[in-house]
C-alpha cells in the first residue's frame, strides 16, 4: 500500500484511474488476493454498515450506562428543525445510529476504529440513497477510504490513545470526505483536497470519554465528524483547494497527537470527562455496575 496520498494520487492520474482502482490493485498485490475477493469483503462490510444504520434508527437501543440511545431516531422522526428533510440531517442521524449500536455492544465496522465508526457509513450510505448511487460505486468508495486510512495510520495514527479524537473521528471524517468526493464524481486530486479540508477541521480534537466509555462525547462527535466531511466534500467538488498538501496535514495531525497532554488521549483524565458533571456521571455508572 502507499505511504503517501501524493503518491497514490499521482499513480491514479498517471493511469487515468480512480483512487479506488489504485487501492484495489495495490491491496491485491500486497495480500496476494484477487480484486474480486477484496471487493467481496468490502461488500460484506457495507452490509454490516447498513445493518448498523438501520438498527440504530429504530430508537430502542440503550447503552449499559443508560447515557446513550434513542437520539438517532429523534433526528429521523422528531420535530422538524431548520434542516428537516435534508440529506445533511439524514447523514447526522445515520452517524448517531451507528454509534448507538456500538455503545449498545452491537455489530459495527471499525472504520477506522469503533470510536469513529459512524462517520464513514453515514456519509456514504446517506449520499448513496440521496443520489441513487449503486453498490459497486459504494464498494469503490470503501476501497478509497481504506487507502486513506492506511496512509493516515502509516504517517500519524488512528488511535485516540495516541493522538486524541483527531486520530479517530478526524481520520474517519477525512476517509469519508475523500471517498465520497470520488464517489460523487470528483477527481483523485479533488479527493486529496477533501481529505485535507476535513482533517484540518479536526486538528487538536481531544479524546475525553466520560468514564473511559465510548459513549459521551464520542457518539455525538461522530455526527460532528460527518458534518465536517460533508462540508469538505462540497468545497472540494466546487473546486476549492487546500493550500497545505494533504500528507503535510496528516503529518501535522500526528505531531499534534504526540505532543498532546496525556489527559486528552483517551484516559478520561481531562476535558469533558473531568468536568463536575462528567465525574458525577462516571461515579453513578460505577454504582450501577456494583449493583448489577
Amino acid at each position: 500500500m502507499f505511504s503517501s496520498l501524493h503518491a497514490a494520487i499521482a499513480a491514479a492520474e498517471a493511469q487515468g484511474a480512480s483512487l479506488a482502482r489504485v487501492a484495489l490493485e495495490a491491496e491485491s498485490r500486497d495480500q496476494g488476493r484477487s480484486i474480486e475477493d477484496i471487493r467481496s469483503a468490502l461488500r460484506r462490510a457495507l452490509d454490516i454498515m447498513r445493518g448498523a444504520v438501520d438498527r440504530g434508527m429504530q430508537g430502542d437501543l440503550r447503552s449499559a450506562s443508560g447515557l446513550v440511545g434513542g437520539d438517532a431516531a429523534k433526528l429521523r422522526e422528531g420535530p422538524p428543525g431548520p434542516l428537516a428533510g435534508t440529506l445533511f440531517r439524514d447523514v447526522l442521524a445515520r452517524a448517531l445510529a451507528v454509534q448507538e449500536v456500538n455503545a449498545a455492544m452491537g455489530v459495527i465496522v471499525a472504520a477506522p476504529t469503533a470510536g469513529g465508526a459512524g462517520v464513514l457509513p453515514a456519509v456514504l450510505t446517506g449520499l448513496a440513497v440521496a443520489q441513487g448511487i449503486d453498490d459497486e460505486r459504494l464498494v469503490d468508495a470503501l476501497a478509497t477510504a481504506g487507502l486513506i486510512g492506511a496512509v493516515i495510520a502509516e504517517r500519524a495514527s488512528l488511535s485516540g490513545a495516541e493522538g486524541g479524537c483527531q486520530a479517530e473521528t478526524g481520520a474517519a471524517a477525512a476517509m469519508a470526505a475523500g471517498a465520497a468526493t470520488e464517489m460523487c464524481g470528483g477527481t483523485p486530486a479533488q479527493a486529496g483536497h477533501a481529505i485535507a479540508l476535513a482533517m484540518q477541521g479536526t486538528l487538536g480534537l481531544v479524546c475525553d470519554p466520560l468514564g473511559g466509555l465510548v459513549e459521551i462525547p464520542c457518539v455525538f462527535r461522530n455526527a460532528t465528524g460527518a458534518a465536517i466531511a460533508m462540508a469538505a466534500i462540497e468545497m472540494a467538488i466546487a473546486g476549492i483547494e487546500f493550500r497545505i498538501p494533504v500528507d503535510e496535514v496528516i503529518d501535522t495531525m500526528g505531531e499534534i497527537g504526540r505532543s498532546m497532554d496525556v489527559r486528552y488521549r483517551e484516559t478520561a483524565g481531562g476535558g469533558l470527562a473531568a468536568t463536575p458533571t462528567g465525574r458525577r456521571l462516571t461515579r453513578e455508572r460505577l454504582v450501577q455496575l456494583k449493583k448489577s
